[in-house]
């Protein structure tokens, strides 16, 4: 069976660190190794019992462990080769993505191998199906301009920057111009535009567009009718093969503990089942952290991997932060709006209207047949409340890691918007509330998957705001912040402070919430830690 590894817990040590790093999920660990292997002496200070954050793998039912995405994320190759974790190669997945009809009309699975896409899209569209793999190639370079982007620290807009921070921006310019003239264009006019402009661009069949749209509204408050939702797709294609989200490894946790045996080997000391509850600020800078239970750890670096608003609002005492800053992290969009269900199976059911079920369920599989379905999905949310037709996308990651589930058993993961975190007339999510959303996903998977309703042995719901509190994300936003135009680069968390340093010296930003976002395995740990090093 898998395991997520757990950390050591190391004695006391006398005397104080160089810099200390708030969370162990993938960013904290890439921190916590990069530093280390630079020499620096390392302390991780991680709230949950076990390493890995949001990607480790837990026990939700008697012999049944999960993760909560089965997508085990992109690792940049700049990671992989600074920390030497080629080992853990992953194999990309092999569907794109699939959607179940409206019960009129079958269903459609999207090879990662384009003609065999277009063969499947012919049944509903000739002319989309001869699109489809010039579709494919243009996400594929526009998304490798980002892949570049991603692995490059964003310009500090505000100063001059050095010659060494200069020649990265040129070749990340000359990697643009390569993309060609139209390409070129093509990348500075879809960046901005709607989901819903780019698929009616592009193809008529309602079934092909809803299939692509799931993509693009992962993670956020918005339908595919938002602006910069095309962003959005690209954003989570960066790093994909042919079109096609997500990523395989031998276990779904691999990462987690590849980096953890690289921290360690680096002397790096991990400290699990601790809260830190303040960042210590002396004279402006940082001088260390206080944990809940009052123990305190000195160092003059802080990086904390928590999200903009639970590190800056949170654990910094107020004093130390100008008030027109605190008033941006405030408004940072966090707009947590997604619902997980767990289910543990005693079978696994076929999905109607899809010719390989199994293969389909090893990627997404969405239930919204239509942009319309999902913008009205979107549209309860936006005046607090629950769909009651939410967008859901099921996956069953036992059909690639068995060992998570008891022989023959499975787990199906299935993922609610909208549910947003705050709730019409401060309503709250009460057990009454939750259980009405886990009764709506068991019903809408139970239509497309006759027989799933007696398969069942046990239910899971993890509504926003039990993410909150089993993750440390604020307003249950796996994101740290959604993915929007103006929370990207070097607005990411806030303007100006983009390049991972915050106002108070010593103090890092390197989780989610800083550039380059959700979903690039160890992307801002690796980017903070080598201006860290830069600086000090």
């Amino acid at each position: 069976m898998t395991t997520t590894p757990t950390a050591h817990r190391p004695s006391p040590t006398a005397g104080r660190y160089d810099a200390i790093v708030i969370g162990a999920g993938s960013n904290g660990l890439v921190a916590a190794a990069a530093l280390g292997k630079a020499g620096r002496r390392v302390l991780v200070v991680e709230s949950a019992e076990e390493l890995g954050g949001q990607r480790r793998v837990s026990d939700f039912a008697p012999g049944f462990r999960a993760p909560l995405s089965a997508d085990t994320g992109w690792l940049p190759p700049t990671v992989a080769r600074g920390l030497g974790l080629s080992t853990i190669a992953a194999t990309p997945a092999n569907v794109v993505a699939s959607v179940v009809g409206d019960g009129t009309a079958g269903g459609l699975t999207l090879s990662s191998d384009a003609t065999h896409a277009a063969n499947a899209i012919r049944g509903l569209s000739s002319r989309d199906a001869k699109r489809w793999p010039s579709f494919v190639e243009l996400l594929g370079k526009l998304s490798g301009f980002l892949e570049a982007l991603y692995q490059l620290p964003p310009p500090d807009v505000d100063t001059a920057l050095s010659l060494g921070e200069l020649a990265p921006l040129v070749g990340l310019g000359r990697k643009f111009r390569a993309l060609g003239r139209a390409d070129m264009l093509e990348l500075l006019r879809v960046l901005p535009m709607s989901l819903q402009d780019l698929l009616d661009d592009w193809f008529e069949s309602p079934l092909l567009k809803a299939a692509v749209a799931a993509g693009g509204v992962r993670g956020i408050r918005q339908g595919p009718r938002s602006g910069g939702t095309s962003f959005v797709l690209l954003h989570h294609l960066v790093g994909a093969q042919n079109g096609a989200r997500g990523w395989w490894r031998e276990r779904p946790d691999a990462f987690v503990g590849a980096a953890a045996a690289v921290a360690r080997a680096n002397r790096v000391d991990f400290k699990t089942g601790a809260t830190v509850a303040r960042i210590l600020v002396r004279d402006d800078a940082v001088i260390g952290v206080a944990l809940a239970n009052g123990d305190e750890h000195t160092a003059p670096v802080v990086v904390s991997t928590a999200d903009p608003v639970r590190t800056l609002l949170g654990m910094v005492d107020p004093v130390w932060l100008d008030p027109e800053f605190m008033h941006a992290v405030g408004k940072i969009k966090l707009r947590g709006s997604t619902a997980l269900v767990r289910f543990a199976l005693d079978r696994l059911p076929d999905v109607r209207d899809l010719d390989d079920s199994n293969a389909a369920l090893t990627g997404p599989v969405s239930l919204t047949p239509s942009l319309d379905a999902l913008e009205r999905a979107y549209d309860a949310a936006k005046y607090g409340h629950v769909s009651a037709e939410p967008h859901i996308e099921i996956t069953v990651p036992t059909l690639r890691w068995p060992s998570l589930a008891t022989p023959g058993k499975h787990v199906l993961i299935a993922r609610a918007q909208y549910a947003p975190y705050r709730l019409r007339d401060g309503a709250s999510w009460d057990d009454t509330r939750s259980c009405e959303l886990g009764e709506v996903v068991t019903r809408a998977i139970g239509r497309i998957m006759p027989g799933f309703t007696d398969s069942i042995t046990h239910r899971e719901i993890l509504t926003p705001r039990d993410l909150e509190t089993n993750y440390g994300v604020t307003e249950g936003a796996l994101t740290h912040g959604e993915m929007t135009l103006d929370q990207i680069l070097f607005m990411r968390p806030v303007a100006g402070f983009g390049r991972y340093s915050m106002p108070v010296d010593g103090l890092y930003l390197a989780g989610s919430g800083a550039h380059p976002g959700p979903g690039v395995l160890g992307g801002a740990g690796w980017l903070a830690a080598k201006q860290i090093l830069r600086k000090r």
